[in-house]
């Protein structure tokens, strides 16, 4: 028997329709006439970083920092995995690439050196929101709320921390 649901988990789209009332707040489909509900169409696969520079917050260097980062973290394989990676083949001829490009666990290490080196540049007071929005995807309101700030003050340190990485990566 197959299943018709439809709801948020299940819906095979990209892109997805959440109805919002006039003042922002997520209202439920046939409010009152008084408040009635506007329809948002939202990208569930796009990076809080891509939504802010989409929308004018960030300039050009400030997201090439991040992805820099964010590809430095998905290069070390720190995201937690779910199961075993199927995909590598061995090597035919015994080795995976020219002699002057590295292999995939000498890719992997430099990555995470760099990833742990460009965090510690951040410091502590910067790197937890850092690696809350750019590596975990969080939305900058949820990073705010996890650590304990008040509203509308995470990004402006984000874009501090993305300045900062600029550097430790040597951006124009």
């Amino acid at each position: 028997m197959s299943s018709t649901r439809t709801d948020k988990f299940s819906d095979p789209r990209i892109l997805a329709e959440h109805p919002l009332a006039r003042d922002g707040k997520y209202c439920a489909k046939g409010r009152s006439k008084k408040h009635p509900a506007r329809s948002v169409t939202v990208n569930v696969s796009e990076s809080p970083l891509s939504w802010l520079r989409a929308r004018g917050h960030l300039t050009d260097r400030q997201f090439d920092s991040g992805e820099k980062l964010h590809a430095d973290w998905e290069r070390a394989s720190l995201a937690p995995n779910v199961t075993m990676s199927w995909n590598s083949t061995p090597p035919t001829d015994g080795r995976r690439a020219a002699p002057d490009m590295l292999n995939a666990t000498e890719a992997q290490i430099a990555a995470k050196q760099r990833f742990d080196n460009a965090i510690a540049y951040l410091g502590r007071d910067l790197c937890d929101i850092a690696w809350r929005i750019i590596c975990a995807g969080e939305g900058v309101p949820t990073a705010e709320k996890h650590l304990g700030w008040p509203a509308r003050s995470g990004k402006l340190v984000l874009k501090i921390a993305l300045d900062r990485l600029g550097d430790f990566y040597r951006l124009p």
